[in-house]
Formats: structure tokens, C-alpha cells, sequence
């Protein structure tokens, strides 16, 4: 899945006590090109570390660009043969569902212009107009629909991508079965998407925390504002984790699909919250491609969607734009 090392906007506290004689059962490991912290209590005390790891393998077989032989690489390479599966489709299905949303600002038909730019597991190309050009012509999400278990594509040149939000959907899949084993309350942390369910033991929510949007692919960032969960996902968007440097110039990984170019507006960082992770993070890569004014907008006509926003002001500036549907569980971090 993504090649990102660190978590993207959402940091997650790990330090939780003992409630009532009981102590968290802490699983962590590595994934998808990333590292996923999960914390629940469990009165049987049960470790799921194995199950959680086969459920993420066999996600990854089915939705990673990075591994050849997934279902999502194959149907990219048009195999006639392959037929897709229950991850696929809910992912397919979601990303029509956001993209039509959007007006097409989220669209994971781009994955051969990111590849072009640099950020897939493509060869990184010399970028010229003609090139993006000519790449346009089989980007757009009208261009290939699913019927029954088969992808049809109208150009064979048309390929998927859906690491822009595969990793919420598997927040989503690892939280589905811990809620199948009657665990009630937990948090699961993949790539820095999140899900909690219910409080601790004590009474208390889930915290996580959102970072300020510095350019850094090294280390964390100091923390913009905190967050309490209970029964709900949170995802971030944001441009300063995956960029490139080219003549001084910077270049966020995320592709606006109409222009083939890297997206430009002063809306450094986006979070999302919504009942399902999923639309957490499909929603929070197509808020950043659109920018604050059209997000605005967008926001007013999907209340089921909750935004933390932070851009820049024309002195450089942070500021925040936040819906009314969070304030009473987000705050300020103190410095």
C-alpha cells in the first residue's frame, strides 16, 4: 500500500492505565508500507495479532498497487481472468461515491499521473505538457465501471489506484472483526487514519492528536489540536509528508485529476471524521484537491461529514476552519 513511513497528520496516545484490574492488550506491527497501532481491552484477554496481520495481507492482496499479482495490479494490466473481491468492490464503490460527490476532485483514476510524478511505484518521468496531456485523455472515473464481479474499462489504458484511502477501509476491516470478537472498546491506527469504539474502562475517550502541517518526512510534528474520539474515524489529508523538491519548486503528491498537475491552494491540511474510516479518508484526499472555498461548500452539503481544516492566510499564517459538529471534542494543543 503506501510507501510512508510515518503517520500522516494524526498522532496517537499510547498511554493508557489500568482500569478496574484490567490492562490493554497493545498490538503493533508493520503494513502496507506503514505501521499500525491497535489498543483494545478484552476481558478474555485474547491476542489477535496474527488474525489482524492475515486480514492485512490478504487486503493488500487484493488493493496494493505495490504488490503485481493483486487483484487491483491485475486489473490494471488488463488480466481478463481476475475477478474482483469483497475488498475491491467496496473500495471501488466508495470511490465512485466520493468521486461523483466531488465533482471529480477525488478520482483514483489518476494512479498512471502520479506514477508520472513520482508518487507510485512507477518510474518517476520527465514532466512536460504534453505528456501530462496525453495521460488525461485516460484519466476520469467514467471510464471504467464494474458489473458484477468484472471491471470494464472503456480505454485498456485506464488504471486504479486507491491508496488514497485503502488504508482507512482497512481501519474499517480490522475494527469489523474486533467488534465481531465482542471487544467494545478499542482504537486501530493504520498509516495515522484511526477508528475508536466506545470509551475506556474508565469512563474516558479515546485521544488522538492532529499535527500542524510542517513539511517533514523524517520525524513527527508538533501537535495543532486534540482530539476525543468515541465511535467515530478520523483521517487527515495533508501536503507536507509526500512531496518532491524539483527547482526549488514543490510538488504535493496529491493530483488534480482535471489539470494533471499537483494541487496549488492554501489548504495545507484536511481531517475528516465520519462513522466509517473510509469516507474519512476518501473525503479528506478529495477536500485537498478542491481547496478551502469549494470545501466549504462541499461541507454545508454533506452534514454526515464533520472538518478540521487548516490552511494558510496570505501573510503565511496558520488558521483553522472547523464545522460546528466537532468543537465540542476538539481543542487546542498547548505548546
Amino acid at each position: 500500500m503506501k510507501k510512508i513511513g510515518l503517520t500522516i497528520g494524526v498522532f496517537l496516545f499510547y498511554v493508557t492505565s489500568i482500569y478496574s484490574q484490567q490492562e490493554p492488550i497493545r498490538i503493533e506491527g508493520e503494513a502496507q508500507g506503514t505501521t499500525y497501532h491497535i489498543t483494545y481491552f478484552d476481558n478474555q484477554n485474547r491476542d489477535f495479532q496474527l488474525e489482524i496481520e492475515k486480514i492485512l495481507k490478504n487486503f493488500d492482496l487484493s488493493v496494493s498497487t505495490y504488490i503485481p499479482n493483486s487483484v487491483i495490479s491485475r486489473i490494471n494490466s488488463n488480466d481478463k481472468n481476475v475477478v474482483v473481491d469483497k475488498y475491491f468492490i467496496a473500495c471501488f464503490n466508495k470511490a465512485k461515491e466520493v468521486w461523483k460527490n466531488t465533482n471529480g476532485a477525488f478520482d483514483p483514476t489518476v494512479y498512471p499521473l502520479s506514477n508520472a510524478w513520482g508518487f507510485g511505484p512507477g518510474k518517476k518521468q520527465k514532466i512536460e505538457k504534453t505528456k501530462i496531456d496525453s495521460i488525461l485523455k485516460f484519466v476520469g472515473f467514467q471510464l471504467i465501471e464494474l458489473k458484477g464481479n468484472k471491471v470494464i474499462k472503456k480505454d485498456p489504458r485506464v488504471a486504479l489506484d486507491f491508496n488514497a484511502f485503502a488504508q482507512g477501509y482497512s481501519v474499517d476491516v480490522v475494527s469489523d472483526f474486533l467488534t465481531s470478537k465482542k471487544i467494545n472498546s478499542y482504537i486501530v491506527e493504520i498509516g495515522g487514519e484511526v477508528y475508536a469504539k466506545g470509551r475506556k474502562p474508565d469512563g474516558k475517550n479515546w485521544t488522538i492528536g492532529i499535527e500542524k502541517p510542517i513539511d517533514n518526512k523524517e520525524t513527527g510534528n508538533p501537535l495543532k489540536a486534540i482530539v476525543k474520539l468515541e465511535n467515530m474515524a478520523i483521517a487527515t489529508s495533508g501536503n507536507y509528508r509526500r512531496f518532491n523538491i524539483e527547482d526549488g519548486v514543490k510538488y504535493a503528491h496529491h493530483i488534480d485529476p482535471k489539470t494533471g498537475y499537483p494541487t496549488k491552494n492554501n489548504l495545507l491540511s484536511a481531517s475528516i471524521f465520519a462513522k466509517e474510516c473510509i469516507s474519512s479518508d476518501a473525503n479528506a484526499t478529495g477536500v485537498l484537491v478542491l481547496g478551502l472555498e469549494k470545501a466549504k461548500v462541499f461541507l454545508q452539503k454533506h452534514p454526515e461529514l464533520q472538518a478540521y481544516l487548516i490552511y494558510s492566510d496570505e501573510n503565511g499564517n496558520y488558521q483553522v476552519y472547523e464545522t460546528s459538529g466537532i468543537k465540542s471534542i476538539i481543542s487546542e494543543a498547548v505548546e
